[in-house]
């Protein structure tokens, strides 16, 4: 009896982290080829059981035929034969589960493998969508936010226009109020024969005066004295109030001469030409007490000394 050695054809299957998918599939073949061999092996050993079979029962045949010794002999012999015929068909038997252990293992350790390959992929694949989840959730919050400030810039915006809107209404209710004014005032002419400007008679027409810009203005309360107080370029003495008649009589003193402005009534342009203005000053009383005036004195903001160009 002669015993055929099986040949293994199982190789380790070599990973590779860019091919996984790949050398699974190549592995899957080679262990379909790994079946087809050890069933075209099994095949072959069959038909060698049988050509035995057929070698024994020609022995055992002739055994019969030639031999003359002893029954003993020959049960002997055929037992012999017999317990070779037997263990070589435990050797078939024993190749034959081998190569299906061999190849169950094998298919087993491909499955664990692809298993794990799943695994990571799954894992791979649950961190990029955590990681892809994370980003959405930071853009939503990045998005929440600047809708959020373009809704507050709008509040802003709103409130800002509402106020523009309040300030310009504001604006046009003054400038009407100031062309109203403007308009009930009047000029006159003054003591000294030129025509002054608008002459107002209260505080309300003063604002709308000084808001003209034409000319700096200067207001004053001033009481009988002695001495002179400074009232802007000019130095001034109440001298005399007359309250019942609206009437005053004052000092002026302006480039070093000393000039006295006698029964003056209220509202009355007074006019002083000093040497540095082509335009006169004007002093205008609104109010006669018994011992004090009030009023303002109106100068020009463009002053030039006469004579000059």
């Amino acid at each position: 009896m002669i015993d055929r050695p099986v040949h293994n054809s199982d190789e380790p299957v070599a990973e590779s982290g860019g091919s996984k998918i790949p050398i699974l599939f190549g592995a899957i073949v080679a262990l379909v080829g790994a079946s087809v061999f050890n069933f075209y092996q099994m095949s072959q050993l069959r038909a060698d059981l049988s050509e035995t079979r057929l070698l024994l029962a020609s022995e055992i045949e002739q055994v019969h035929q030639t031999s003359s010794g002893s029954s003993k002999s020959s049960r002997a012999g055929i037992d012999n034969l017999r317990a070779e015929l037997e263990a070589a068909k435990q050797v078939a038997s024993k190749l034959a589960g081998q190569a299906k252990l061999d190849a169950t293992h094998h298919a087993d350790e491909l499955a664990a493998k692809l298993e794990l390959v799943q695994e990571t992929q799954a894992a791979q694949a649950a961190e990029q969508t955590a990681k892809v989840a994370e980003s959405v959730s930071a853009v939503s919050t990045e998005v929440s936010q600047v809708r959020q400030d373009a809704s507050t810039n709008r509040e802003r915006v709103g409130e800002v226009s509402k106020e523009v809107a309040t300030v310009k209404n504001q604006a046009d209710a003054t400038r009407a109020e100031l062309e109203k004014t403007i308009a009930g005032l009047s000029s006159a002419q003054g003591d000294l024969g030129v025509q002054s400007g608008l002459i107002a008679t209260n505080g309300k027409q003063l604002a709308a005066l000084r808001a003209l810009g034409e000319r700096s203005y200067t207001e004053f309360n001033l009481p009988k004295s002695k001495t002179t107080s400074r009232v802007g370029d000019l130095l001034i003495r109440l001298t005399k109030t007359d309250p019942k008649k609206n009437r005053y009589t004052i000092e002026v003193v302006a480039d070093d001469k000393t000039m006295e402005k006698k029964d003056k009534t209220i509202n009355e342009p007074v006019q002083f030409i000093l040497s540095r203005s082509t335009l006169p000053f004007e002093l205008v009383v609104n109010e006669v007490k018994k011992d004090a005036i009030r009023g303002y004195l109106a100068a020009p903001k463009v002053q030039q000394a006469r004579g000059t160009n």
